[in-house]
């Protein structure tokens, strides 16, 4: 299950993962955490904990590229694909786009065709071990093909969306599309 090591313009690898974030580590307390997925949606899902980790899972070996210039390769993800939850809620035909809210106040959008790429998955592990809290757990985004900002830290949900809404860091002039291989860094 080894994946592709090509290092995107720009880029430098790196072997350990810096940790970048607003400055608010949140508390992860398993018995209150939950993921609640809403918006336009005929079911809206509330997931504890314990539900979320006994869904399905999914596991992939990605490189993983920060729009600060660095990159890590063979980083071994396990987790729940995005279509696995939009099913659970039942998204309405006219949904087009997700944003994720996280626990300090962070968020960001996809449309859902980047979504729903096997390799996208609200993951729980990291190289075998509980993702840990500085890197985002208990539930991070992952979305390999984007850079980082896009692979929301500290998810607690989910709200599917016919329009789209910019992020954190999109609203900040970051590019909504995030595409390093191509240095699509910023939107101006």
């Amino acid at each position: 299950m080894a994946a592709e090591r090509l290092l995107p313009p720009g880029q430098r690898e790196v072997r350990k993962w810096p940790r970048l974030d607003l400055g608010i580590v949140p508390r992860f307390d398993p018995k209150e955490w939950d993921l609640r997925v809403d918006g336009s949606v005929d079911k809206p899902v509330r997931f504890t904990y314990d539900e979320f980790l006994r869904l399905p899972s999914a596991k992939v070996v990605s490189p993983f590229h920060c729009v600060t210039g660095w990159t890590t390769f063979d980083n071994e993800w396990a987790g729940v694909t995005m279509r696995e939850v939009a099913e659970r809620a039942q998204i309405h035909s006219t949904a087009r786009f997700a944003t994720f809210r996280c626990g300090d106040g962070y968020t960001t959008s996809h449309p859902l065709n980047v979504l729903y790429d096997s390799d996208v998955l609200l993951t729980y592990q990291w190289d075998g071990k509980p993702l840990p809290i500085e890197h985002g757990g208990p539930v991070r985004l992952l979305v390999p093909k984007r850079y980082a900002y896009k692979s929301a830290k500290w998810v607690r949900a989910v709200t599917f969306t016919d329009e789209e809404e910019l992020g954190y860091w999109e609203v900040r002039g970051y590019s909504n599309t995030a595409d390093p291989l191509t240095e699509d860094r910023y939107s101006f």
